[in-house]
């Protein structure tokens, strides 16, 4: 698989990385461990070097699976984790806060570590941006980290173009980390030209609508509420599933043309905006792992894209990506 390099001075990874929470929450599926193992696996054997995680999976169980998985390989691969969320310690979930006091980030930085067998985190984001810990802070203990040898490289998730300026001036930022899809389009406001200029990367996460844009799920589709976060998403309520099908009629028609599914020409239409942009598909099987990773020998036209854009322009999806208290937490 290609490569593409994450900003300026970031990690050089494969085209099409690979998001690991899934396998261990999230959603209603509970994958066998052994199998996910398996899988990580095999996406090495495909070329992936870009693997994404995180301590709030779980808690705690996604690195440690990402970690053992990823051991043979350990100079072959690109690992990515984050901090920023508060983890209740007894109930071990989290507790629906935020937390980024540099005390905590030097403290978790050593579960991290461990968890993944590591001596070298490298690329460590902040979760969630903290509106109680200026960014400074955040992005200066961090370097100290760097500094340290315990990480290589500094990421934001969720940060507005405002915040990323700031923390880049104190502790260059490799990677911005966001939903960024054909139907959650917000980095293009200003996040993406701000990563252009100061030479970051860009790393869409959910790049698939969390399995919408696959063209899998349909209005019938029901979600677990006890443990499927799509649940309690607007987006996925029965209506505006209904309503935002016109945006996988898009892609599938595409798609026919190229013999390729909705998912693919998603992924496609993502690696074509900009070569420094690293999208992040989940998943938990292994077919699915071999159709998105195809995506990365379509090459989308000129004259496509612009159809692609010119057709989705007109069509208003519906309904939040996150509930109003999830969306409050996030800081673009």
């Amino acid at each position: 698989m290609d490569k593409r390099t994450l900003g300026t001075n970031g990690p050089q990874v494969s085209a099409i990385g690979l998001g690991c929470m899934g396998m261990s929450s999230g959603y209603s599926d509970r994958p066998d461990r052994q199998n996910m193992i398996s899988l990580v696996r095999a996406a090495v054997d495909r070329g992936v070097t870009f693997f994404d995680t995180a301590e709030v999976y779980g808690p705690y169980v996604n690195e440690e699976l990402v970690g053992e998985a990823l051991a043979p390989y350990r100079d072959q691969v690109v690992i990515a984790t984050k901090f920023g969320w508060d983890i209740d310690q007894v109930e071990l979930k989290s507790t629906g806060r935020v937390i980024s006091r540099p005390d905590h980030i030097r403290k978790v930085v050593e579960g991290s570590l461990r968890r993944l067998g590591v001596d070298t985190i490298d690329l460590y984001y902040q979760h969630r941006v903290d509106p109680q810990v200026p960014i400074e802070d955040v992005a200066g203990t961090v370097g100290e980290l760097i500094a340290a040898g315990k990480v290589k490289h500094f990421g934001l998730s969720e940060a507005a173009a405002g915040t990323i300026r700031r923390a880049h001036a104190v502790q260059p930022v490799a990677a911005v980390q966001s939903e960024y899809s054909l139907w959650w389009r917000r980095p293009e406001e200003d996040v993406l030209a701000t990563c252009a200029e100061l030479g970051i990367g860009f790393v869409p996460f959910s790049p698939l609508g969390r399995g919408f844009l696959t063209g899998t799920i349909t209005a019938s589709t029901s979600f677990d509420p006890s443990n499927d976060i799509r649940s309690s998403i607007p987006r996925f309520a029965p209506d505006a599933l209904e309503h935002n099908r016109a945006v996988v009629d898009l892609l599938t028609g595409i798609g026919e043309r190229r013999g390729a599914t909705p998912g693919q020409i998603a992924l496609a239409w993502l690696l074509a905006q900009q070569p420094w942009i690293v999208p992040i598909p989940g998943t938990t099987k292994p077919h699915r792992l071999e159709e998105n990773l195809a995506a990365a020998d379509i090459d989308l036209s000129a004259d496509e894209l612009a159809e692609i854009d010119s057709a989705a322009s007109k069509i208003q999806v519906q309904g939040g990506r996150y509930s109003d208290a999830a969306e409050s937490l996030t800081n673009i």
